[in-house]
């Protein structure tokens, strides 16, 4: 139970809350705590309930009863963000959308689907198996519900290709703050009727309203798909690498960076048996048989020009299947590697031109800081993490570790880039959202309060 002061009529709203969904509503505390930040360095703040709807008319009645108890409600998808998304600051409850699981229409002619909030990525693209067609957002958590994703504005690994979130999302179903049920967008391809409320929630991380229902775009999947490594002197010319094949409009589908510290955690983990004196790309080049073989051969030429070395590469599904989750599996081989250590992960988008130079000045300042932080990036797209770990309980370690985070969003913005590619500004970045948002910030704060007067929408992140 959280140890906040609840509102008044927390009894009462709790009383009404069961009786909107008997037998799933709770305050049990191993429950509450799984619904607070558990995945970020942020300490966890769990709501004082959790209530798992399962139709759109459920939800509609809990926020108006939210409304009604000035009750701050704070909407969950599988609890993998990492800026401290799903924390509740000022208690309230916690609406885990996760029973919320239906594709509710495939439309095979038009590359689209229809699903509720709680679908997961995995689900979806099981569900679409027999179809050739897939959805293509992947940021490396099968398990993230695809609410959860639109909510943060997701990306990942195949961004250099088909897009993000922002791109692959038509149009979506948002219950609002009073209640009130709205349809954003159509299923055509393009509108030009009145303002895009689709991108406008696509990335508010649940401040303006909670995502019911989404319609989202497919692709056909490819006919061969070809993953391979490169190996590199420097992080520089592996970045100076992935910036020729995207300028040459090669067909990658996938272009991922591994440092050397990540790489040596990575074969440790996963026995990938790779060289560990340099750092990789591991990449993924798609289409007919003849142009993905066209387009690596194009890109080795690409890695020999940066006097990088190609190293091989597999076309069977096992063969990268292993590679890629080698390459997901970053996060996990970093906490079996440093058993009892604390763990924070951050990232920063830049042009991809400027790449390079973000890459050499965040490694400078991290040797400079005596902070060990592998890195791994989706440099097809400028956009990299650094993997800071450190001792928890060491107050002086922390402390180099912000001025380091300080630094860091600093130098994205001063090379035209953003404090965050994917993560979102939950919490964690709320402090840097002003300076890159700068007048604009204030026109966030606008809507925010024309669409949420009481403040209780996922209130304490963001604006």
């Amino acid at each position: 139970m959280s140890n906040r002061p609840r509102y008044e009529s927390f009894a009462a709203a709790f009383a009404e809350m069961s009786r909107i969904c008997p037998g799933r509503c709770t305050t049990a505390a191993a429950i509450c705590e799984q619904h607070a930040g558990t995945l970020t360095a942020l300490p966890g703040q769990p709501p004082d309930a959790v209530i798992f709807p399962e139709t759109v008319e459920e939800v509609q009645a809990i926020v108006r009863l939210a409304s009604h108890h000035r009750m701050p409600l704070i909407p969950f998808g599988a609890g993998t963000s990492l800026e401290g998304q799903v924390n509740a600051p000022r208690g309230g409850v916690s609406v885990d959308l996760s029973r919320m699981t239906r594709i509710i229409r495939v439309g095979q002619d038009d590359l689209d689907a229809t699903v509720e909030p709680g679908v997961t990525l995995d689900q979806l693209n099981a569900g679409l198996r027999s179809t050739g067609l897939f959805f293509p957002v992947d940021p490396g958590a099968g398990t993230a519900t695809l609410g959860g994703m639109a909510s943060t504005r997701a990306s990942g690994t195949t961004t250099v290709r088909y897009g993000a979130m922002r791109e692959n999302v038509l149009a979506l179903k948002v219950v609002l703050a009073d209640g009130t049920l709205i349809s954003t967008g159509s299923r055509a391809r393009k509108s030009a009727a009145g303002y895009d409320l689709t991108r406008l929630f696509v990335g508010a991380e649940g401040t303006l309203g909670i995502i019911v229902e989404l319609t989202l775009r497919l692709h056909p999947r490819p006919e061969t798909v070809i993953a391979g490594v490169a190996a590199f002197s420097s992080v520089a010319a592996a970045a100076r690498a992935s910036a020729a094949a995207v300028q040459a409009g090669l067909a990658m589908q996938r272009i991922e960076l591994l440092d050397k510290a990540m790489l040596e955690i990575v074969n440790k983990a996963s026995n990938t048996g790779l060289p560990a004196d340099g750092p990789v790309l591991f990449v993924e080049v798609a289409g007919t048989a003849a142009s993905a073989a066209e387009h690596l051969e194009s890109f080795i030429a690409v890695v020999e020009d940066q006097d990088g070395t190609w190293l091989g590469h597999g076309t069977t599904v096992d063969e990268r299947r292993a590679l890629w989750k080698a390459r997901h599996d970053a996060f996990w081989s970093i906490r079996t590697a440093f058993p009892g250590r604390s763990f924070l992960v951050t990232d920063i988008c830049v042009p991809v031109s400027r790449l390079a130079e973000c890459l050499d000045e965040t490694l400078q300042d991290l040797k400079e800081s005596g902070l060990v932080a592998p890195i791994v990036g989706h440099v097809g797209d400028g956009n990299f993490h650094t993997i800071l770990v450190y001792d928890g309980a060491d107050g002086a370690e922390r402390d180099r570790i912000n001025a380091y985070l300080d630094r860091l969003a600093a130098r994205a913005l001063r090379m035209e880039g953003t404090c965050t590619g994917e993560h979102g500004i939950g919490q964690g970045k709320a402090r840097y959202l002003a300076t890159e948002a700068g007048a604009s910030l204030g026109v966030m704060r606008q809507i925010k309060t024309a669409l949420d007067p009481q403040g209780l929408m996922n209130p304490g992140k963001y604006v």
